[in-house]
């Protein structure tokens, strides 16, 4: 063999090595990213087992503060005369207040203002006053309104949107505890979807905390003739994504 068909022939074998080479590589490639692509995929599917549920809490308390803003008026054709009605009527609620035990700075005045209108000549005034009652004392306010019709029995005109409203302020105090059941119910939910699916309840994905309500107990929620009630349910509902295992 001439010295020429030797390089010919070492030149093939360099060059099919190279390619079987090169073949080998892709084919790891392949297999590796085939795998990475299954794994991926079969991490994808399992992020896919979730189920989302709401969580229910609910619970009983009692108005902490009652406030009740007081409006009255007197009208004559004299201002001065409506005037001195409504000073009058100023004192009569003040002593109904003291009678029943509040504090002279749990009544304070929050308005006044003067009108009139002239008919055929005659100018009438009206002068109307607000006084407010704020106190922690729920049962003595209580008392005051069952006892509010002994004003108008002395003559003071009590207007519309006179009536005692009772507030919960201690909120902050009961929302962790209260988140915390709701979540509780909702994975008692979510155990039942699992149950059913042939799944366990993992780990929380994410939650989204509902807004907290505070309503009456008894579906009475007040207003025009109808008396607030201090008792009153406080509501939230959570929404809750688990992973399904």
């Amino acid at each position: 063999m001439t010295s020429a068909d030797s390089a010919r022939k070492g030149q093939a074998s360099a060059t099919t090595a190279r390619w079987f080479g090169t073949a080998a590589i892709a084919s790891i490639g392949l297999i590796i990213g085939g795998y990475l692509l299954g794994d991926g995929l079969l991490r994808a599917k399992e992020a896919e087992r979730s189920v989302t549920v709401r969580g229910l809490a609910e619970r009983d308390v009692t108005a902490d503060l009652a406030t009740w803003t007081i409006s009255y008026s007197a009208s004559s054709q004299s201002l001065a005369e409506a005037q001195g009605k409504v000073r009058r009527d100023t004192e009569r609620i003040e002593a109904f207040f003291q009678g029943l035990g509040f504090p002279d700075t749990a009544l304070q005045p929050t308005g006044a203002n003067v009108s009139s209108y002239t008919n055929d000549g005659v100018t009438t005034y009206t002068v109307r006053q607000r006084m407010t009652l704020r106190s922690g004392d729920i049962e003595r306010a209580q008392k005051a309104v069952a006892q509010q019709f002994d004003l108008v029995g002395q003559g003071v005109f009590l207007e519309e949107g006179s009536g005692m409203s009772y507030t919960f302020t201690g909120l902050n105090g009961i929302k962790p505890e209260m988140v915390a059941e709701a979540t509780k119910d909702a994975r008692v939910s979510a155990q039942q979807f699992a149950e059913d699916s042939g799944a366990d309840v993992g780990a929380i994905k994410d939650a989204t905390q509902g807004y907290f309500s505070i309503e009456a107990r008894d579906g009475d929620g007040g207003g025009w003739g109808t008396s607030d009630s201090p008792y009153k349910k406080v509501r939230v509902v959570t929404t809750v994504n688990f992973s399904l295992d």
